[in-house]
């Protein structure tokens, strides 16, 4: 398949750039190829595609202003490295686009900015307004203030949500690797570069180091699975190194460079992504082997009597994990009674609802308009 013909010719896109990209060996900032990288996505501009990018290196670049050597183990010390060095990561960016003639602006995020609903939509028409008016986003996790632990590649699923939450056409995830291979290339001397595969395969993961894979490719795994999640929303997924020559225009001549992860011709509507992108939730319910089975063929609502078990404290109108009877994530879904109604209704006929709890608000435990499979 011709690339340029996968991604459909985009008109906006997401661009993920990897620590490894930006720092010389994750310790300071290589002014050079930040340059360069600004150089692509300029001229990206000027062929009128819009274009967000999910930039890392903040926490390197604040080893580098420290004159730090090793990448610190403390949450404060990491959170601090974040907060100087992503004024030292803005200005070089703004120094490098405005060459260009181009503003940048500066985003951050949480994943709990993107769950809730009215920061959801606040977030996604400040890029919006961005995009149209030609400034380049520059978006990054607000490492200052997230209390989980900080680890390398969250910013590849940070990158898929953006894609979903602006409806890109495509993401590329810019890295120190060529691509996604068979095996890894540093053991297997007849491992090969995957040109192309369809996003959501699960050998794709094994490949990449997931569960049940005797390989380990670092953070490749998160590439695969952030090309999944941005596929909900039909874009498909370029992994590439950014030590390619110009990578960034070639790839949109339609040039094959790295492996392409196509999205397939479905994609969920704007509701349901946000639903499907809820990283943390509130609760889980199990499932018997039949509410699995209505569910995925039969596009029906959950009722309480294929509940199993419900787990964690929750409102009403939360959002929950749905799982299947091996304990698999299997959907995402609004639920319309609290965590100890749920519980006492749990495996219960919609009809008994009111005799248990004393009224009944909705026979079903999750509406399937209020619900998305994974």
């Amino acid at each position: 398949m011709n690339r340029l013909k996968a991604i459909n010719q985009p008109q906006r896109i997401v661009v993920k750039i990897g620590t490894g990209l930006l720092t010389n060996a994750g310790r300071q900032l290589d002014l050079a190829r930040v340059s360069a990288l600004a150089d692509q996505l300029a001229a990206l501009r000027r062929n009128s595609i819009e274009v967000a990018v999910v930039s890392s290196g903040a926490i390197g670049a604040g080893m580098g202003e420290l004159g730090m050597t090793a990448r610190p183990t403390s949450l404060p010390e990491l959170q601090a490295c974040a907060a100087i060095g992503q004024s030292k990561l803005m200005s070089l960016y703004a120094e490098a686009f405005r060459r260009h003639g181009l503003h940048v602006a500066q985003i951050l995020l949480t994943h709990a900015d993107l769950s809730d609903r009215v920061r959801h939509l606040n977030a996604r028409n400040t890029i919006d307004t961005l995009l149209a008016r030609g400034v380049v986003p520059i978006i990054n996790e607000n490492d200052t203030v997230v209390t989980d632990e900080i680890k390398f590649g969250d910013n590849d699923t940070l990158g898929a949500l953006v894609a979903n939450l602006i409806e890109a056409d495509a993401f590329v995830i810019l890295t120190d690797q060529d691509g996604l291979y068979t095996a890894d290339p540093r053991k297997d001397a007849s491992a090969s570069l995957i040109s192309e595969a369809q996003a959501g395969d699960e050998k794709l993961e094994l490949m990449a180091g997931g569960a049940g894979s005797h390989i380990g490719r670092g953070g490749m795994i998160t590439k695969v699975l952030a090309a999944k999640r941005a596929a909900r929303s039909g874009a498909h997924t370029v992994i590439a190194s950014g030590h390619e020559r110009d990578v960034l225009p070639r790839l949109l001549q339609g040039e094959s460079i790295g492996t392409l992860l196509t999205a397939s011709a479905l994609s969920l509507d704007a509701r349901k992504q946000w639903l499907a992108d809820h990283l943390q939730v509130s609760g889980k319910v199990s499932l018997d082997a039949g509410a699995v089975r209505v569910l995925r063929n039969e596009g029906k609502s959950l009722l309480s009597i294929g509940v199993t078990q419900v787990s964690g404290e929750f409102q009403r109108g939360a959002v929950v994990a749905v799982l299947d009877t091996e304990g698999r994530d299997i959907a995402r879904g609004l639920v319309n009674y609290n965590a100890d109604e749920a519980r006492r209704i749990a495996g219960k006929a919609s009809g008994e609802i009111e005799n248990i709890l004393g009224y009944v608000d909705e026979p079903e435990l999750i509406h399937r308009d209020n619900l998305v499979l994974l």
